[in-house]
């Protein structure tokens, strides 16, 4: 049993939108196939992955380091000794072989990005959904639950959108099943914000929630402003405020504002997203935490997060990841998180559920395929097989 090929190709998901801080409007991203030798149904077992929007394709860093190491190895040192299968923990450690700690941004996307392909291979192999085999592994006993809450992801700043078209886009999401809608906030005044969340408000039925997220975009002395306008809307979080890394930022806000906050989806390791909670001072009764699996090194690194959050009190149920992505869901189901995000219309064919998959109430039931799903979702998986032909 080996890898026989690795493949990447930078894909454009680029949109004529933007957040408080970035457009999107040349973004890109990863698409990688892991080729192995197995065959299941006559067909060789091919595990896939991407990254989550924001960051970039890292075919570079992919192909010059890590794609080589893995195809360079003996085949036997990438088995788990203790399954007829691969190993993604000493994948992981092969691909990270002669890296220094520390550093951690594109490599940690461009490592997270082939993790995620390993790990749909390696439930392949078993013949399982990824969530199962994930429970099975690392549940602690708990079973896996394929219903999953998920929110959806939107009100970004778009040309000519105006207040009657973030009422639309966010009516949509409302009447597809979602409960909990999130809009960009920070790209535009304070005043003009509150406009915008106040008509959201408006739209907002009995167990329906509006949460914001600025990006990162503000300084302390606006993440206070804006804490202060928004104390009274009972939003179900605010979101990024400041920088990713400065804790003190985070820790200053929440002695300011008392309703749930959420950060994480920009710290791409255990030890910064430790550093986040020793720092930080989140809330583990109410905060939220958005690490991204596929821009943080993976799955293999996630389990280190998740072990060093239980050390720390922190339940898996208050981690929520960033990305809109499948491999995300898989690990909510398998592991117990809180739940996962979902772009609705963006970013397509690299977001959403298989077909047929449907919110109801807030929640989405994963189906019984195989691996991370994607097969289920034709429009993505005709562009992964052409990755793999």
């Amino acid at each position: 049993m080996k890898i026989v090929d690795i493949r990447e190709s930078t894909r454009p998901i680029a949109s004529n939108i933007r957040n408080a801080y970035i457009d999107f409007s040349k973004m890109t991203l990863s698409l990688v196939a892991v080729v192995t030798d197995v065959v299941r149904d006559g067909k060789p077992v091919i595990g896939y992955g991407f990254n989550s929007n924001g960051r970039y394709g890292q075919g570079a860093l992919m192909r010059e380091r890590f794609i080589p190491r893995l195809l360079e190895a003996d085949p036997n040192s990438l088995l788990d000794p203790e399954r007829d299968n691969l190993c993604p923990h000493r994948i992981w450690d092969t691909m990270m072989r002669n890296e220094k700690p520390g550093g951690h941004g594109e490599r940690s996307v461009a490592v997270g990005t082939i993790d995620m392909a390993v790990w749909d291979a390696v439930a392949k192999i078993e013949g399982k959904p990824l969530h199962r085999l994930l429970a099975e592994r690392y549940g602690r006993g708990r079973p896996a639950n394929p219903k999953v809450f998920v929110y959806a992801a939107g009100g970004y700043y778009w040309p000519g959108q105006g207040l009657e078209g973030l009422i639309r886009e966010m009516c949509s999401y409302l009447d597809r099943g979602y409960t909990v809608v999130k809009m960009k906030i920070g790209g535009a005044s304070l005043s003009e914000d509150c406009q915008r969340i106040e008509a959201v408000l408006k739209l907002l039925g009995p167990g329906q929630h509006l949460a914001v997220d600025a990006n990162g975009r503000f300084d302390l002395k606006t993440a206070l402003a804006y804490a202060e306008a928004l104390k009274n809307y009972g939003l179900f979080w605010y979101e990024e405020a400041g920088d990713p890394l400065d804790y003190q930022l985070q820790a200053v806000l929440g002695q300011h504002y008392q309703g749930p906050l959420a950060t994480g989806e920009n710290l791409f390791s255990m030890q910064d997203a430790r550093n986040l909670i020793r720092y930080g001072g989140m809330r583990p009764d109410r905060d939220w935490l958005q690490f991204d699996c596929a821009l943080s090194y993976g799955l293999v690194e996630y389990l280190r997060t998740l072990d060093m959050l239980q050390s720390h009190g922190w339940s898996p149920t208050r981690c929520i990841p960033h990305g809109g992505h499948q491999m995300s869901l898989a690990i909510a189901a398998g592991l117990g998180l809180g739940g996962n995000e979902s772009y609705p219309d963006l970013f397509q064919p690299y977001g959403g559920f298989p077909d047929g998959v449907r919110v109801e109430n807030g929640y989405v039931t994963l189906p019984e395929l195989p691996g991370i799903g994607f097969e289920g979702k034709a429009d993505l998986y005709a562009q992964m097989k052409a990755l793999a032909a």
